[in-house]
């Protein structure tokens, strides 16, 4: 059982780790289900027909919501014209199609279901890289209309795409000061940026990966909102990871690399109080890429 701190009054939790490991946790953080993987996932969707969307490598996976049994499969490597790719975000689309960030390729492409490329959206990048190209990517729909926000890892930036490939809007991770320092645990630090939302007040909420920080930045580029390592009771952020706004504006940070005794996922309102965590090394370990809280 996860040691879970109170107990979970949203619903459900779905994490993956580094070791491709699925696992659903109930209110109460017991684990009701698991899913091997081929591979590591950076990206999980829960459907509205209640599956989920993931993958394992570059191969693209969805999951029966029941009995976890993939319903539908897609290799994004068949999408490539360079050897080496990896795959770190996927997302359902509202016309049906899906996105499908390709690193290495550097390129964003929307897909049907029998992978037939619709729209291709060739990605800035000043330090190319299959593995650190793109981390998430979340599009920012309105209406029938959306763009991209892209946490482009290896820049240390997030870039709004539109859907002709024009970058509409930018930041530059900020090092507030401080040296890069190597390697993944709370000792390190850099701009290797892991996941950015838009916000229903226009802002963007970003987390800084290594930087071991959330931050809320207003179009115009100012930070007026920030979760810094030590500042939750207790606990140490260290590669963060996932972001989830809740509907009640709380927000739901995934903690990895952080080291035995520290949570993976961690909920806290805006005045960065802690208001649920997760931390289960049995299933877990080390190194969680991201999770879904299921409502």
């Amino acid at each position: 059982m996860a040691l879970l701190t109170p107990s979970l009054s949203a619903g459900h939790t779905l994490v993956a780790n580094e070791g491709g490991k699925l696992c659903w946790f109930d209110a109460d953080g017991n684990v009701t289900s698991t899913v091997q993987l081929k591979g590591a996932p950076h990206d999980i969707h829960v459907l509205e027909n209640g599956n989920v969307l993931t993958h394992q490598g570059t191969e693209i996976v969805e999951l029966d919501g029941k009995s976890h049994e993939v319903v539908w499969s897609f290799d994004a490597r068949k999408l490539a014209t360079v050897d080496r790719v990896e795959l770190h975000s996927i997302a359902p689309l509202p016309n049906g199609q899906m996105m499908v960030a390709l690193s290495g390729e550097g390129k964003i492409f929307e897909i049907d279901r029998d992978g037939n490329v619709k729209r291709t959206i060739t990605l800035k990048r000043d330090n190319p890289h299959p593995h650190r190209d793109t981390r998430q990517v979340r599009p920012v729909i309105a209406g029938d209309q959306w763009t991209y926000l892209v946490a482009q890892e290896g820049d240390g930036f997030v870039r709004e795409y539109n859907r002709d490939g024009k970058i509409v809007w930018e930041y530059d991770v900020p090092m507030f000061g401080k040296q890069a320092k190597g390697g993944h645990g709370p000792e390190a630090f850099g701009d290797a940026v892991f996941c950015a939302l838009r916000l229903e007040n226009g802002n963007t909420l970003i987390s800084t990966g290594n930087g071991h920080s959330v931050i809320e930045v207003t179009p115009q580029k100012d930070i007026v909102w920030k979760v810094d390592q030590n500042d939750l009771k207790d606990i140490t952020l260290a590669w963060v990871t996932t972001l989830q706004v809740m509907d009640n504006g709380n927000i739901v940070l995934g903690n990895c690399h952080a080291g035995p005794g520290q949570p993976q996922i961690v909920e806290i309102d805006r005045d960065k109080q802690v208001v649920w965590s997760l931390m289960d090394f049995e299933h877990l370990g080390n190194s969680v890429s991201n999770s879904v809280i299921i409502d």
